[in-house]
């Protein structure tokens, strides 16, 4: 039995294996897509008593319906442009890639797809077909969509298994999440599900643009929106602003300087610095956190707010900021402080809760509270105060309107006529 534990292997070794496991998967996809693509030119699958290809992948190979479709495909398609088995193997393609190319590749248009795609991922290579074969805008309309029954995201339509084509019919899931698809060049298609509340703001942003756009074009809403968020998330998180001010002092031995902080994602330009032994840059440009380049914990610059500068400060990604001080710190060191700062987080919410909770319940049995529309209307104090405790034992959950009226109802006929009469 083969162990599969690499606990022992050293880390140039781990990953000396691993690129040539890698590299011999993608001969072994070429050359399991070869043998399919001979298989079902050869139709081996009747004489096996199966009605199609797919059917044969799934009941003979045990694949899911999912990888025997792709790869039924994807050996089609190569073996009607060769020079894809070569791709493959080679790494320039994988079958993902290979999949968007199939309903675009001819004669001849095949060899420029081909060295177009080499080594991009799906979205490149997307926004590579949309250049080359552009599709019309999506009309720009808002409209309501019914809510999800429970189970609909995961729902996936069945599977029709098609005997002439030997590969079924197969339906997309139903769409769960917003989805940007390039159409054409520098032109995208958004398509997103939005709630009441937004669908109000969204309408109302309309409103107050109507003057300066007319139409009420949703794209052209979005933009502008879109630059007011940027201008307010930038200013916060990277200080951007067109008119600075002095330094503020701070005694933080981490706290860095505004002026700082601008000029660092200025060289940086918003994206994780960090480089692997090979020169390769992380291209990560969320989640960025600035860090000291001399940890705070050693003494290094930052314990001396004054004095930090760009030099002393650089952009990471939240992955290789913690990767960089489990290094210096040691991994054990790291995850105790990662779970000390859980638990402040999370007792620091349950007092924020415990605080804000008897303000709300205060403010709700304010909303309700008949004493002072009582004696606004010329109720004595002691009358007022029974008339409430009446309110709270009868009509509990009433508006403050039907409060008061049930409370008037039931004061004594002289002070009812002493508030008639005012």
């Amino acid at each position: 039995m083969k162990n599969y534990s690499l606990g022992h292997l050293a880390d140039h070794v781990l990953l000396r294996e691993l690129a040539a496991i890698v590299s011999q998967d993608r001969s072994t996809t070429a050359t399991l897509l070869a043998h399919l693509a001979e298989v079902d030119k050869r139709k081996l699958y009747l004489p096996a008593a199966y009605p199609s290809m797919y059917a044969w992948c799934l009941g003979e190979l045990h694949l899911s319906e999912d990888a025997a479709f792709k790869r039924i495909r994807a050996a089609r398609t190569a073996r009607e442009f060769p020079a894809l088995f070569a791709a493959l193997a080679e790494g320039r393609l994988n079958l993902s890639g290979l999949l968007l190319l199939a309903p675009y590749l001819r004669p001849d248009t095949a060899d420029g797809l081909l060295s177009a795609a080499a080594h991009k991922c799906n979205a490149e290579i997307e926004v590579v077909l949309a250049e080359r074969f552009p599709r019309p805008d999506v009309p720009c309309r808002v409209q309501a969509v019914s809510a999800p029954r429970s189970g609909d995201q995961l729902a996936v339509r069945p599977v029709v298994p098609s005997v002439e084509a030997g590969i079924p019919l197969r339906m997309d899931p139903l769409p769960s999440r917003a989805k940007v698809s390039p159409l054409s060049a520098k032109r995208f298609a958004l398509q997103v599900t939005i709630g009441q509340g937004t669908h109000d703001k969204l309408r109302r942003a309309q409103e107050l643009l109507g003057h300066a756009v007319p139409t009420g074009d949703v794209a052209v809403v979005l933009d502008r929106a879109l630059d007011a968020l940027l201008a307010q998330i930038e200013s916060a998180k990277c200080a951007a602003t067109s008119r600075p001010g002095p330094r503020r002092r701070s005694e933080s031995v981490r706290h860095v300087p505004a002026d700082v902080r601008r000029k660092v994602w200025q060289r940086d330009g918003g994206r994780c610095t960090f480089k692997s032994d090979r020169g390769k840059r992380c291209e990560a440009r969320t989640r960025l956190e600035l860090d000291h380049v001399d940890p705070v914990a050693r003494g290094g610059q930052a314990g001396r707010p004054a004095q930090v500068g760009p030099d002393g400060i650089r952009l990471r990604c939240r992955a290789h900021n913690q990767y960089a001080a489990e290094k210096t710190y040691g991994a054990d060191f790291m995850r105790h402080k990662r779970e000390e700062a859980r638990r402040r987080t999370e007792q620091a919410r349950a007092a924020a809760e415990a605080r804000t909770r008897p303000e709300a319940e205060t403010s709700e049995t304010a909303d309700k509270d008949v004493v002072p529309w009582l004696r606004a209307l010329g109720v004595r104090v002691d009358e007022a105060r029974r008339a409430a405790v009446l309110c709270d034992e009868s009509v509990p959950d009433a508006s403050l309107e039907e409060r008061v009226k049930f409370a008037l109802s039931r004061l004594a006929p002289k002070c009812a006529r002493r508030v008639a009469n005012g």
